[in-house]
């Protein structure tokens, strides 16, 4: 495939007009996000992609004749996707993975664990019969397991690790069976609920997304990736967070631009929580599938509470399968599809050079909810979309088009950062790379303190 064919391809999924991609225009950089897999082609794909969908929503509701045209950078898009990285608070540089958060050698392979969380790591210990934390100590006791045994055992528990498998035994387990049946962006209708009017905007920048609604319940990167985006386009994002599992600092710096984040018990603080979906025209969720039913979070019962709502689910393995209900991060689905093996060698597994999947389905799932937001101008109906980070790994190993030579040469990430004060301190970050003509280039408010505002909506 070319560069525009990559967007071609999402931008269907999306159910967008393939008459508006002539308005993108892309800037090829040889050595941005470098790896046997395409990574470079997929995050380009799904950055332009989004950046179109803003743009369209901009045109709607600006009252523009065309659609403004797109500028896709490589070299923005590769700073972005790797933004845990470059971000620097009062000049130190965060810790990314903690310490048992890594490969294993097993009695007969390898398998990864992910353990940044209190809550995961005291799960992981415990699965291993282990009150010490020392990487000896979890080294000595892997080696003598097998990898699929220590996939199970932790899980039971409620931890997290997985088992190294290659594209082809991936290709054979009943869940990379489910996925293949798929499409990449799962979206659709709940109800025929009257079209949505959307005030007209004026303003410069040009914020296709003013005015609305996000209630925010993602954590780590690919949720909360994607209302960071909605936020940059003038969103009112509000992050809920449950009081009893605080979020990492460092990744509430990186991805809290823009919005506001709140703490509620979705036990005992219901009345405030359903004040807000009153309210709401987005909701945005990233537990696991099911997990938030019994608080009635399910799009069917979002859309009976509040008709013309947009609902968009994230999860890592998909919710159909026998993983459905399973935990998962970017760095544990790349080591269950085959990507770790195919990036890494007979000695040892690798990784992508970012965490693409996370960073890429979380760009398709903002894509999603401003289509539907155009889309509901038109034809009404509340809505759903669903993506899965498995399923955006499937397409990067099947669908993904090949590399091409580039325009320029990435030289590094030196033009797309930014410096800002902010309550957590002087930040350094990665500045966003969806561009198009009249909008935003920057977040209007830098991060707060997690959970330190109130749940309300300005």
């Amino acid at each position: 495939m070319t560069d525009i064919e990559d967007i071609e391809y999402v931008w269907s999924a999306l159910g967008g007009d393939p008459a508006l991609v002539p308005r993108i225009s892309v800037t090829a950089r040889e050595g941005a996000l470098e790896a046997r897999l395409p990574v470079r082609e997929l995050a380009r794909a799904c950055v332009g992609a989004c950046t179109l969908a803003a743009a369209e929503l901009g045109a709607r509701r600006g009252g523009l004749r065309d659609v403004p045209g797109v500028r896709v950078d490589d070299g923005a898009v590769a700073t972005a996707f790797v933004s845990e990285r470059h971000l620097l608070v009062d000049g130190r540089a965060p810790v990314t993975f903690a310490p048992l958060s890594r490969f294993w050698r097993t009695a007969d392979g390898w398998v990864r664990t992910h353990a940044n969380y209190p809550h995961h790591r005291a799960r992981l210990l415990a699965a291993l019969g282990l009150s010490d934390d020392r990487v000896s100590a979890v080294e000595s006791v892997l080696a003598e397991r097998s990898a699929l045994e220590v996939e199970e055992s932790v899980y039971a528990v409620g931890g997290l690790a997985v088992a190294l498998r290659t594209p082809e035994e991936w290709a054979g387990h009943p869940q990379g069976v489910a996925l293949a049946g798929r499409p990449l962006v799962e979206r659709g209708r709940l109800d025929a609920t009257h079209a949505r009017v959307l005030a007209p905007v004026d303003s410069d920048p040009l914020l296709p997304a003013a005015g609305l609604r996000v209630l925010d319940l993602t954590r780590v990167i690919a949720g909360p990736v994607a209302t960071r985006t909605l936020a940059l386009l003038g969103a009112d994002v509000l992050r809920v967070d449950a009081p009893q599992l605080p979020e990492l600092p460092d990744q509430h710096a990186d991805t809290g631009f823009g919005k506001r984040s709140t703490r509620l018990d979705l036990t005992t603080d219901r009345r405030a929580f359903e004040e807000l979906l009153a309210a709401a025209d987005v909701v945005v969720t990233g537990y696991r599938p099911g997990a938030l039913d019994r608080f009635g979070l399910s799009p069917e019962a979002l859309a009976e509470r509040r008709p013309g709502v947009v609902v968009a689910q994230l999860s890592a393995w998909g919710a159909y399968g026998p993983w459905r209900e399973r935990r998962g991060f970017d760095s544990l689905v790349q080591v269950a599809t085959g990507i770790a093996a195919v990036e890494g060698s007979p000695e040892r597994p690798g990784a992508l050079p970012a965490q693409a999947l996370d960073h890429g389905t979380g760009y398709l799932l903002a894509a999603g909810v401003l289509r539907a937001l155009t889309e509901q101008s038109y034809d009404g109906g509340s809505r759903f979309v669903r993506l899965a980070l498995a399923r955006t790994a499937a397409w990067l190993m099947d669908g993904v088009g090949g590399a091409e030579a580039g325009d320029a040469v990435y030289e590094g990430p030196d033009g797309w950062l930014a410096e800002t004060g902010s309550a957590l301190g002087r930040l350094r970050y990665a500045l966003p790379p969806v561009s198009f003509a009249g909008g935003p280039v920057d977040w209007g408010r830098a991060p707060g303190v997690w959970g330190a505002d109130t749940a309300r909506w300005v």
